[in-house]
Parts: structure tokens; C-alpha cells; sequence
């Protein structure tokens, strides 16, 4: 049985591994946090910061990644139009796909909704049951999480997952 307040939660997930203005990565995590914070947006879980190699292998720095659980009134495009605004607050340039960054935020669900025949936003996110990056800190806050649209719980998810795909996760003072 899956715990009803794991299907209803909004979830983010945030990752850079670039520093901004804000400092190191971890940090910037932190303090993108406290900015969608201000902006009415309430932080109700989050996961441990995770150490992540980049997605497809480069030579990139690794991420820094994590999920927050949040609660708002914003609709579900209102608030990827947040997250990207906080994205250019913190100094994100898009430019290439898969690029370094100073800060990523991903509307990765929207409660049990299913949004997949709009422009945007595509909810839940398109690509995050292939992600060890997404899947091994959603687990940290919602273990009983099942995808809304394959029915996969986040544990077989996790057992698919690319050998590749190398996550760490960090201690509270940022430790792996």
C-alpha cells in the first residue's frame, strides 16, 4: 500500500555543479531553497545533498544534487515559471543541452497529476524514472512513491537503473 502523502507531494529537484553567487553548489542548493521560500513556496521535505557524476558522462564537475517535497498554491505551470526565474536570479544561462550549470530546478511531479499533452509543463517529469540523480534522493523523503503514469514503484525503478550512473550521498557537512 502507498502512503497517500507520498503520491500528493510536489516535488523539485535541484542539482549545479557550477558555483554562483550564492558560493559552492551545495550551497547555491541552499539558498535556491530559501529564494522559492520567500516566493510563497514552503519546503516541507528534503532530501540529503547527493554527489553525482553528470548525465550523459562528461567532463563536467559532479552535481550536487537533491528532491524537496513542497507546498503552494501556485498552479503547476506557475511554478516551473518560478523555478526558472530562480534559475536566471542565481545566474543560469541556458545554452547547451546538458551543460555545466550554476543551478537546475526540475518540476519533476505535481501531486497524481499527469500533464503530458500541453506545451508545458510535462508532469510528471519525462526523464526522471532513468535518473539515479532524482530517484536515490526522492527516495530519502518519499520511500513509497509510485510514478503516476507506469504505476513503478520508486523501488523497482531504482533496480533498472544504468551501473553508470554513480551517486554518493553526503553527510550533513557535506562529506561523502
Amino acid at each position: 500500500m502507498v502512503p497517500i502523502a507520498d503520491q500528493n507531494l510536489i516535488l523539485i529537484g535541484l542539482g549545479a555543479n557550477l558555483p554562483s553567487s550564492a558560493g559552492s553548489p551545495r550551497q547555491t542548493l541552499e539558498a535556491a531553497l530559501d529564494h522559492l521560500a520567500a516566493q510563497g513556496v514552503r519546503v516541507t521535505r528534503r532530501s540529503r545533498f547527493w554527489r553525482t557524476r553528470p548525465v550523459p558522462i562528461s567532463d563536467q564537475p559532479w552535481f550536487v544534487n537533491a528532491v524537496a517535497a513542497v507546498e503552494t498554491n501556485l498552479s503547476a505551470a506557475a511554478l516551473l515559471d518560478l523555478l526558472h526565474a530562480t534559475e536566471a536570479a542565481f545566474g543560469r544561462m541556458r545554452t547547451v543541452v546538458n551543460a555545466a550549470r550554476v543551478l537546475d530546478l526540475d518540476l519533476l511531479a505535481y501531486g497524481t497529476q499527469v500533464m503530458d499533452d500541453q506545451p508545458r509543463p510535462l508532469v510528471p517529469h519525462p526523464r526522471m524514472s532513468g535518473r539515479a540523480f532524482v530517484l536515490l534522493p526522492l527516495r530519502d523523503i518519499a520511500p513509497g512513491w509510485v510514478h503516476p503514469v507506469s504505476g513503478e514503484s520508486l523501488e523497482a525503478m531504482i533496480a533498472v537503473l544504468e551501473d553508470d550512473q554513480y551517486c554518493i550521498a553526503e553527510d550533513e557537512r557535506g562529506q561523502v
